[in-house]
């Protein structure tokens, strides 16, 4: 006896590769389980204005990446005359403008989308070298030396050491945070600090974001290095972590905006919020990130309508193969209900219905004739095919004069499988008579019904067109149905005056 055991394991492994994709989907890009979500997408400008004197210009601003919460998806620049370059460098991405010359007030823009994405990976690389040198003199450093006593005393690592430091330069009161704030801003002031006492921090902007607001600016906030990754504290309050409105534009923490060849040099942002599909966002960071080429955002949109309608065909087979393997459901074909749904999909159910009615009761009286001429089948069959195409041409013509529009859908029905039914419920009709015939094409009908349902239910086309691995799923339960041999539902009835004996 043929082990089964070979056969279990294909069908656990299908299963467990459906699901992993799935959840990989769900978890890397962001996909939702149930259709009907929105995600947010940013669009922010910034502005770089500035006055030229007549020299060669070099504007370089630093550009925003991918961090925690948002993924960067596209990003342009404006700016008529200059040569532009978007470039990664040792002090992160930077937008940089240049020209041999210009004079008066100039204007560049530069222009990014930022998707919000829980999901978004990005690099966390630790700090190079050591902490930079601090220049401060007698005074400064004897105030410094104070600050950094009391805070090690209250603390226990670099956190929790850098928020008693933002506590001491938010006390008034504090003689020595005073002295150092009189010479030095307030988070050049705490970076300075924590230098002296060997620890990595940086100061790196960062933007409220804000739908509709102009002429925004950036906030300096402090990253401190705890040892494993870089830590958000607002030099103001002491808040720690990032807030989910804030975006953080120059993440390295060198300048936000260099000009060479100006002055009077400033920059402001522009914020504007919109709200896109699943699918939007799932096709928007497959491109920014160019990886799994594979997935069927990577296509055209065109390719991808088509592949919409594709993917909900195995839930048809799933459905016929129920229906006739449990259930004991007579069809006329296998999966002629499953290309008929698919028409019905095109058409609507309705029109569909008595579409299909129509061509096959006028395609069975049309095929009666033709068996009296005794063809051979090949001739037979032609003959039903292009019978078949008359008949759809007459209807969608009459439909169209008589002013019914959804009649002109007819010509989606698959005109070689309605050919091929009309052949075999005529032959049918021969040989086991009218009965066998409303019976198949009846349970034929109600199987396309059920399975337009289903492709056209909301969930069921979310979770075939958006996780490839559902396609895993169905085939491992198509192979455990097709492992069934038990009586049919249909068969229990059949065999019940014998339960009652």
């Amino acid at each position: 006896m043929t082990s089964r055991i070979p056969f279990y394991f294909l069908v656990t492994l299908l299963i467990i590769a459906g699901v992993g994709l799935s959840q990989y989907r769900h978890d890397v890009y962001g996909v939702p389980w149930t259709p009907g979500e929105k995600r947010a997408l940013w669009e922010l400008e910034a502005r770089v204005e500035f006055d030229a004197i007549g020299d060669p210009v070099k504007v370089s601003m630093a550009a925003p990446e991918t961090q925690k919460g948002f993924t960067l998806i596209d990003e342009s620049t404006s700016s008529p005359g200059y040569g532009v370059a978007l470039i990664d460098t040792d002090k992160g991405r930077r937008a940089e403008w240049s020209i041999r010359e210009a004079t008066g007030k100039q204007i560049l823009y530069y222009k990014t989308q930022m998707l919000v994405d829980d999901q978004a990976q990005f690099d966390q690389s630790p700090p190079k070298g050591e902490t930079a040198a601090v220049s401060l003199d007698n005074p400064q450093q004897t105030a410094a030396t104070a600050l950094l006593d009391q805070a090690r005393a209250l603390s226990s690592d670099n956190l929790t050491l850098t928020r008693e430091l933002i506590k001491q330069f938010n006390d008034k009161q504090n003689q020595n945070a005073s002295l150092l704030l009189n010479n030095l801003s307030r988070d050049d002031a705490i970076i300075s600090l924590l230098s002296l006492e060997g620890i990595h921090a940086r100061m790196v902007g960062g933007l409220v974001l804000e739908d509709g607001r102009r002429r925004q600016s950036i906030n300096p906030l402090v990253e401190v290095w705890n040892g494993e990754q870089w830590l958000l504290f607002d030099p103001q309050t002491g808040e720690e972590g990032k807030p989910e409105d804030v975006l953080v534009w120059n993440q390295k923490g060198h300048s936000m905006l260099d000009v060479v060849g100006g002055r009077n040099s400033n920059v402001s942002f522009s914020i504007i919020a919109q709200d896109i599909t699943p699918q939007q966002a799932t096709s928007e960071k497959v491109k920014a990130e160019d990886l799994l080429n594979f997935s069927i955002h990577s296509l055209p949109v065109e390719e991808q309508a088509m592949f919409k309608t594709i993917m909900l065909v195995p839930i048809g087979a799933l459905i016929v193969v129920f229906l006739r393997v449990i259930v004991g459901l007579k069809t006329s074909g296998t999966f002629m209900p499953v290309l008929i749904a698919v028409a019905f999909v095109q058409t609507q159910l309705v029109t569909g219905i008595v579409g299909f009615l129509l061509i096959v009761g006028t395609g069975l009286i049309i095929r009666s004739y033709l068996s009296k001429l005794n063809l051979l089948l090949v001739a037979r069959i032609s003959a039903v095919i292009i019978t078949v195409i008359m008949i759809i041409s007459v209807f969608t013509v009459v439909a169209f004069k008589i002013g019914l529009v959804e009649g002109l859908t007819i010509t989606f029905f698959p005109m070689i499988i309605l050919s091929w039914t009309i052949e075999r419920m005529s032959i049918l009709w021969e040989e086991e008579g009218a009965k066998e015939v409303f019976i198949q094409g009846g349970g034929s009908l109600l199987t396309a019904i059920l399975v337009y349902l289903a492709m056209t239910n909301e969930v069921v086309r979310h979770l075939t067109f958006n996780f490839i691995g559902m396609q895993l799923i169905i085939l491992a339960v198509i192979l455990m149905l097709g492992n069934y041999t038990g009586y049919r539902l249909s068969e229990l009835r059949r065999f019940k005056p014998l339960t009652e004996d």
